[in-house]
């Protein structure tokens, strides 16, 4: 598929329709088609479809915000089962893109010939086949598909320390390790954005910075730490696993939360969510980040 844009558009190869199940279609419909598109005109629904059946998406121009966002997931939304997408096709663009590449995104690939704001997605770097393009892949593709990792070389300082996938460039992140699945780490040297650890079923994300808002939001297994500080909304909506924060928390910690536990810095907790007992996992969880002791006393483990 071949796109020619007269200016940038949002949301192009964006599975989520710029997250319809919140705006219901008043921000755009799935039919609707790409506005500035010259020559042959596409829908948004039109992009999505041929990425799913493993096409190639070329745009000629810049392009806007989160192009390629949950790009290979099989959402539940659209009545799949929230996990990757088996062969799904890539996007390349001639020219630079907005911020949030790739947000969310599980699986494909993402070329830019220009330059990329930042925020990014959950997205990194990787070296490109394609001569003048920088290739970006999925984090969590790259964590559930370990037999890739060989052919699949990380852009500096970015790097595989045995098994665990370190993050070092300190680029700004939003979604990081979202919906990954298998018992692997990530460690991030530097501060995330938005919703860090979002969906996690398993693995362990830690944050050696400070976690934006919504940091381990949805979690449904694995383990979020942040050695920094996080922002409002921490663990909110979570159902299963663990969100630990080393620094400080701001407000609304584990809002509409449905399960698991949030270890954090004593708070007036937001009822149904309630303050309990460290437990001994709690304290080794403590420990292994370098609080023990009389400090352990300021630490309360919050669950429904």
């Amino acid at each position: 598929m071949e796109l020619k844009l007269g200016s940038p558009q949002d949301c192009i190869g964006d599975f989520t329709y710029n997250f319809i199940w919140e705006h219901k279609g008043a921000e755009l419909e799935p039919s609707d088609p790409l506005p500035a598109q010259i020559g042959t005109s596409y829908s948004y629904e039109a992009v999505v479809e041929a990425l799913k059946r493993g096409e190639e998406v070329h745009i000629q121009g810049d392009v806007g915000k989160r192009v390629g966002s949950s790009l290979g997931v099989d959402l539940v939304y659209f009545g799949g089962r929230g996990q990757e997408l088996p062969e799904v096709g890539s996007i390349v663009v001639d020219g630079n893109a907005g911020s949030n590449l790739g947000l969310s995104m599980l699986a494909g690939a993402i070329y830019v010939r220009g330059e990329v704001a930042e925020p990014l997605g959950n997205v990194l770097r990787v070296n490109s086949e394609r001569a003048g393009y920088k290739k970006f892949v999925s984090i969590t593709w790259l964590l559930h598909h370990p037999e890739e990792r060989a052919s699949t070389l990380l852009c500096a300082p970015n790097h595989f320390k045995e098994d665990e996938l370190v993050l070092a460039d300190r680029l700004l992140r939003n979604t990081v390790a979202a919906r990954c699945r298998k018992e692997v780490a990530v460690c991030v040297r530097g501060d995330t954005g938005l919703s860090a650890g979002i969906l996690m079923r398993a693995g362990l994300l830690v944050i050696e910075g400070n976690a934006g808002m919504n940091a381990a939001a949805l979690l449904n297994g694995g383990t979020v730490v942040v050695l920094g500080n996080a922002a409002e909304f921490l663990g909110v909506e979570m159902r299963r696993g663990a969100a630990f924060v080393k620094g400080s928390v701001k407000g609304y910690v584990g809002a509409r939360m449905r399960g698991g536990r949030i270890i954090c810095r004593k708070i007036k907790p937001i009822p149904p969510v309630t303050e309990r007992k460290l437990e001994k996992v709690d304290l080794g969880l403590l420990a292994r980040y370098g609080v023990a002791g009389m400090f352990a006393l300021s630490y309360g483990r919050y669950e429904v």
